[in-house]
């Protein structure tokens, strides 16, 4: 039995909208913000890649000291496993991809923004944030307090998170740091500060973690101004390579800690930054799933990175 006029000129009003509206978009990164805990990116497969941690809990010594920090996590393929470490385990103040430098000066005192025991890194505000098709961008301002409890930097922080082909994941991280109220000195050591990667506990409990340099001979504890470290690692089953890429923009005279067995590593520049001024770091990190690249690749990857 045929349907009336009436209902036949409805459905086909209702089959044309279908067809014109497009539907939602499931092919676009996501950002969802648990507010005052943590915002993550969500590829457009739907799963989570990275979690920007931003909580703060000053309940306890315990809790206070594990939120002193503001990190980054990646997650695997799976959604679930991290390749980071978070509070705990060993050197508890290692944290994911993160910064800080341990003897930061600043209106003659120095204050620990590696070890935060005293200090702190505060998340003020998302300043930006975007998903589109071809990835998503997290823009944040974070404060430094210092010992006296005053802010002795404010930082832009910049996380672009890509999966181009051939990557499980590239996260492009800049830091740009304000001195605030008087001149600051970013002072250290490679061992202590800098902009640093650090892998999930279970590298420290196997001791998997070895480094490729850009040619041979490198001796990072000497050489300067390294362009990219490579480095893989084991976590269950599963190798994993973090590239962790130095921009030829940045401040010169970095030393590498690129050694550890249990897998932190990045580069360290001591800076001097007047006040009201800002010094700009950037960095990428290119994340790849199985054996670790050769460095023919890891080179091509690095020069993409530089033309960018």
């Amino acid at each position: 039995m045929s349907l009336p006029r009436c209902a036949r000129l409805a459905f086909a009003a209702l089959l044309l909208t279908t067809i014109a509206t497009p539907t939602v978009a499931e092919d676009l990164f996501r950002i969802r913000d648990e507010e005052g805990r943590h915002l993550d990116v969500f590829t457009p497969e739907g799963k989570p890649v990275l979690r920007y941690m931003y909580a703060r809990d000053r309940s306890s010594k315990e809790t206070s000291f594990d939120t002193a920090k503001v990190y980054a996590h990646v997650f695997a393929a799976d959604g679930k496993t991290l390749l980071t470490k978070g509070p705990g385990g060993l050197f508890p103040h290692h944290r994911g991809i993160f910064i800080g430098w341990n003897k930061l000066k600043h209106g003659g005192g120095s204050h620990d923004l590696w070890h935060v025991r005293n200090t702190e890194q505060l998340h003020q505000e998302f300043v930006a944030t975007k998903a589109e098709a071809d990835g998503a961008v997290i823009v944040s301002r974070i404060d430094w307090i210092g010992t006296d409890g005053k802010p002795v930097i404010e930082e832009t922080r910049t996380h672009r998170v890509t999966t181009p082909e051939g990557a499980h994941v590239v996260i492009d991280f800049t830091s740009a740091i304000k001195a605030v109220s008087a001149d600051v000195e970013l002072g250290g050591d490679p061992e202590h500060a800098g902009c640093q990667f650090r892998p999930s506990q279970k590298v420290a409990e196997n001791k998997s973690a070895k480094y490729t340099f850009h040619e041979e001979g490198v001796d990072c504890k000497k050489d300067l101004d390294l362009p990219w470290v490579a480095e893989t690692f084991k976590i269950g089953d599963h190798l994993w390579t973090v590239q962790h890429m130095s921009h030829p923009d940045n401040p010169k005279g970095a030393r590498w800690s690129a050694y550890r067995d249990y897998g932190r590593f990045g580069p360290f520049t001591v800076v001097k930054i007047p006040e009201g001024e800002t010094a700009t770091f950037r960095y990428r990190f290119r994340i790849t799933a199985g054996d670790a690249p050769d460095r023919e690749s890891l080179g091509a990857a690095y020069q993409h990175y530089r033309a960018s």
